[in-house]
């Protein structure tokens, strides 16, 4: 498994990150164990969570998915040797039953990242993201910016604030972002030169072959302030391995489950997702590891966030790392995202 440092840090992280959001709903603890025995012996040792999880959210589930990862932690004994990032909720996603209705302020911060340690049975986050902004923006599924004069924003200068004291109390090693825009992380890094605070050393964002807004202006950060992209996402909902394909709505798959997932299920993501699926088959290849090795291989990637419900899927995602794309593969890549430029924000 090869490793990469994670922004500025002395830590090195593997290639493919672990995600976790089916874990409590779509996968029992008994799955969510064997896919971390599987995962850590191929040399995995970066696991993604948050509070929110497992999705879709509900009250009765909430936080479900951090104590599966917890309990794991505690039967096997593995905590030192790996690298577990989590999630504080901002607001948004209907969540009102979280806090009361999640904000970024010192307050709420402080009670989630509590709650996370409880459930994941450690004293301390490697990394602790901030899930979404507390303000309006274009991000997650927003291509365009539309001002909102009736906004209620929580100061950046306050949330990373509130992450500072966390680090100086050893709750948390480091900082993150997810969901966030070139201005947003533009401020973080501001705000942390000015003050001293910790500087983020990721940006946890959507990226995929039907999704490379990424590249427009969050590309460059990546790479000239080393905060490196944890893609998430990188099948587009499973709609990259095809199965989706012809109207096949496969029994058990997310988007045949929850309806709410529509982001990529319009006709130019169908189509896009064709073109792309037809090449992978006409190389030899599996249309999901040439999609997942596509974005192994950009250089502003620090990891590639997998998820999966089954160990079938577990095992074809991990051996992605295996792949080195030809560069006429990556060519004609290059020519369908020509023709299909942004099929889904």
């Amino acid at each position: 498994m090869r490793m990469r440092k994670l922004g500025k840090t002395d830590i090195d992280v593997s290639l493919i990150c672990l995600g976790t959001m089916t874990w409590g709903e779509q996968n029992t603890e008994q799955e969510a164990f064997e896919q971390l025995d599987y995962a850590v012996d191929a040399g995995i040792n970066f696991i993604d969570t948050a509070e929110m999880y497992p999705v879709p959210p509900k009250l009765e589930t909430q936080g479900r998915t951090e104590e599966y990862l917890g309990n794991w932690l505690a039967r096997r004994g593995r905590r030192d040797d790996l690298v577990i990032a989590s999630k504080v909720a901002g607001p948004g996603n209907g969540l009102s039953y979280l806090r009361g209705g999640p904000r970024l302020t010192r307050e709420h911060i402080r009670e989630a990242c509590d709650s996370s340690l409880q459930r994941l049975q450690t004293d301390y986050i490697d990394l602790y993201q901030v899930h979404w902004p507390d303000r309006s923006a274009n991000f997650f599924g927003k291509l365009g910016y539309e001002q909102n004069p009736k906004e209620s924003m929580t100061p950046i200068e306050e949330t990373l604030g509130a992450l500072d004291e966390l680090v100086k109390e050893g709750k948390i090693r480091h900082v993150g972002l997810s969901n966030e825009t070139p201005w947003g992380v533009m401020e973080y890094l501001r705000l942390s030169r000015e003050n001293n605070w910790p500087r983020v050393v990721s940006i946890q964002n959507p990226y995929s072959l039907l999704n490379r807004s990424f590249e427009a202006g969050l590309a460059e950060f990546a790479h000239r302030e080393e905060t490196g992209l944890l893609a998430y996402s990188p099948l587009a909902f499973g709609m990259l391995t095809g199965k989706y394909m012809g109207g096949k709505w496969p029994e058990k798959a997310r988007l045949t489950l929850y309806e709410r997932f529509v982001r990529y299920t319009g006709d130019h993501a169908a189509d896009a997702t064709r073109a792309y699926v037809e090449l992978a088959y006409q190389q030899g290849l599996s249309p999901a590891q040439m999609a997942l090795a596509w974005v192994n291989s950009r250089e502003f990637v620090t990891s590639n966030i997998i998820g999966a419900t089954s160990m079938e899927q577990l095992k074809e995602n991990i051996g992605s790392t295996e792949i080195t794309l030809s560069a006429d593969i990556v060519s004609a890549i290059e020519a369908i995202h020509s023709e299909f430029t942004y099929p889904c924000p």
